[in-house]
């Protein structure tokens, strides 16, 4: 019997590059997300769909 195995991949922080502690599979979707990174403290709104990540700007109040 064959198992697939699937590779889930941490979301990397768009400021400073290291691992968050979140994970993503392919078919996770995610709308203004609040990705918080621990090492720089940030936190930035992101928007995921099939594997592709995109840090959403938020207008200047």
């Amino acid at each position: 019997m064959c198992a697939r195995v699937w590779t889930v991949p941490w979301i990397l922080c768009p400021v400073c590059g290291s691992k968050t502690r979140n994970k993503i599979r392919k078919d996770t979707v995610l709308e203004n997300y609040p990705l918080y990174c621990p090492k720089c403290r940030q936190e930035r709104l992101i928007k995921v769909d099939n594997l592709k990540i995109t840090v959403i700007k938020e207008p200047d109040a």
